[in-house]
């Protein structure tokens, strides 16, 4: 990278970086004694528009007391947590205060395995601002287990995310936000996963406007096929999402599908697994009509659904 151009890009995150904030919390745990006693937690966030809107994790703030938010010149603000979208680990926490410097928003789905990225984090709100580290989009649509999660669509990057950095912006070389940190795997060096800003931006848009996250449902546990799989139960089709369960009443048991169908496509898009099933369905809205492809004893049938609130 020319030294211009590298100029041009530290000006951009010295920008951005104006937009991360800390987020200071307070829990009031009980022990086995019945005894409250607080316990302190941090992370960072992200301003998101001129109201004072703050993107970051679910599990940064999930059950606090008291939320502080410390700007990155070290202005201290309260904080309210407006919701969470605990499916993506998202929650908007808003100040009661406008024109803060704020973050543009990209577009997750454009991303490209090897693009560079730089993750911003503000853990501690030291004077100095927030930290920054820099790599590369390792991977995209990555599913890990969080404690109490399945995170699906996760971005992976080896831009190093420290303790504390969790709902930190992932920004682009143009300082556009394309994810949200969300965790690292402990003792593995390089590997950190973010939230595709897409998924971020649907969930606080809702949060925003409606006071919470809404989402649709098709009512089925279902298994992702392989030629393993298929070749050792005799399946006669080698992807797709074999069901194994359609919950009574849900929209799936509305439609007629019933345990033994395959998935193939939703619309037109191939369904090879489950996580890509439960990805197609996130991206669409209570009570809109989705046609999905079925295979059953040996036929193709088109099924069409309505998609319920989740339950």
């Amino acid at each position: 990278m020319a030294f211009d151009d590298e100029s041009k890009v530290l000006d951009i995150l010295e920008k951005v970086s104006k937009s991360v904030v800390n987020i200071s919390t307070i829990r009031l745990i009980q022990d086995i004694f019945y005894q409250v006693f607080p316990v302190k937690g941090m992370g960072s966030g992200t301003i998101i528009d001129g109201e004072g809107h703050i993107l970051t994790n679910n599990h940064v703030v999930q059950g606090a007391e008291r939320i502080a938010v410390i700007l990155w010149n070290g202005e201290v603000l309260n904080g309210r947590l407006l919701g969470t979208c605990a499916i993506h680990d998202i929650a908007v926490v808003k100040v009661d205060k406008k024109e803060l410097v704020y973050a543009e928003l990209g577009d997750s789905d454009k991303l490209r395995i090897g693009q560079r990225v730089y993750a911003i984090g503000n853990p501690f709100g030291l004077a100095g601002g927030p930290t920054i580290t820099s790599g590369v989009i390792s991977a995209i649509n990555r599913t890990i287990e969080s404690k109490n999660e399945l995170l699906e669509n996760l971005v992976q990057t080896d831009a190093a995310i420290n303790p504390g950095n969790s709902g930190g912006p992932l920004v682009d070389v143009n300082g556009k936000v394309v994810a949200i940190s969300t965790a690292i795997i402990p003792f593995a060096h390089g590997i950190g996963f973010a939230i595709p800003i897409n998924s971020a931006k649907k969930c606080a848009y809702d949060i925003i406007a409606e006071g919470t996250h809404v989402r649709p449902w098709l009512g089925i546990i279902g298994l992702s096929l392989s030629k393993e799989i298929s070749r050792y139960y005799g399946i006669p089709v080698a992807e797709g999402v074999l069901v194994t369960r359609v919950v009574d009443g849900s929209p799936a048991y509305e439609a007629g599908i019933v345990a033994g169908d395959i998935i193939l496509a939703l619309e037109d898009v191939p369904i090879k697994r489950i996580e890509k099933l439960l990805s197609e369905i996130h991206k669409r809205k209570v009570g809109e009509k989705i046609n999905l492809t079925i295979y059953r004893e040996g036929f193709e049938y088109s099924v069409e659904v309505f998609l319920a609130k989740a339950p």
